[in-house]
């Protein structure tokens, strides 16, 4: 092991160490998960905009926070439109934050964030070059799409292009959950309650039929 690659390990470890020990002490993911709480902390910043932003990055960074909730929350305080627009600025960063990580720490981290089963489903594409079945699991729902940018960071896809993917392939469940989140504020909850269900339908057979999905586009991207 040469002295860089030990560094890095070391720097690393100290990230995680600091990282798990905020975690827990100001109980994160009890706040990550609690639509009220987020929305009062945001409410009450002076730059909440800023606030919002920064929350979404964070989810995504740590990428066992649902994103879902904030996504949702986005659409509730802002509006579709501002909603959809904060959420990508945040979400578009906290992707190339994830990517750079990757990117910088290597394997190491990959083995802490990502499990090996998920790396496996993934490696193909990566390997490959797979950009456009990389596009492909962005914008289809259920995925975990923070894991993926870890993953796309330590393939060789170039930073830009990897933004431009994950940025265009989150947008649609992105303007998707602010709407959601708009029409909750209107309080027009049988129409909510039809976009809920109908997310939720997607998402179930997304899931249901992920491995049938990744080998779909394994076979055709070897034609």
């Amino acid at each position: 092991m040469n002295k860089d690659l030990a560094y890095r390990i070391i720097l690393l470890l100290v990230l995680i160490g600091l990282g798990a020990f905020l975690f827990l002490h100001f109980d994160l993911y009890l706040f990550f998960t609690d639509k009220n709480k987020i929305i009062n902390f945001i409410k009450t910043s002076r730059y909440d905009q800023l606030v919002f932003i920064a929350i979404q990055i964070i989810q995504v960074v740590i990428a066992v926070i649902p994103g879902e909730i904030s996504g949702f929350i986005g659409g509730y305080l802002y509006g579709p439109l501002w909603g959809t627009i904060y959420s990508t600025i945040g979400l578009t960063l906290g992707s190339w934050l994830a990517f750079v990580l990757a990117r910088f720490f290597g394997e190491p981290l990959l083995e802490k964030v990502v499990k090996k089963e998920v790396f496996e489903k993934f490696d193909h594409f990566m390997e490959h070059k797979g950009l456009l079945v990389s596009f492909l699991l962005f914008l289809i729902p259920g995925f975990p799409k923070d894991y993926l940018c870890y993953i796309m960071g330590v393939s060789r896809i170039p930073t830009l292009t990897f933004i431009v993917i994950s940025t265009i392939g989150r947008f649609f469940g992105t303007a998707m959950l602010s709407i959601s989140g708009n029409i909750a504020r209107q309080e027009q909850y049988p129409l909510l309650a039809v976009v809920v269900v109908a997310a939720v339908i997607v998402s179930i057979l997304a899931w249901r039929y992920h491995d049938k999905i990744l080998e779909i586009l394994k076979n055709s991207n070897k034609k």
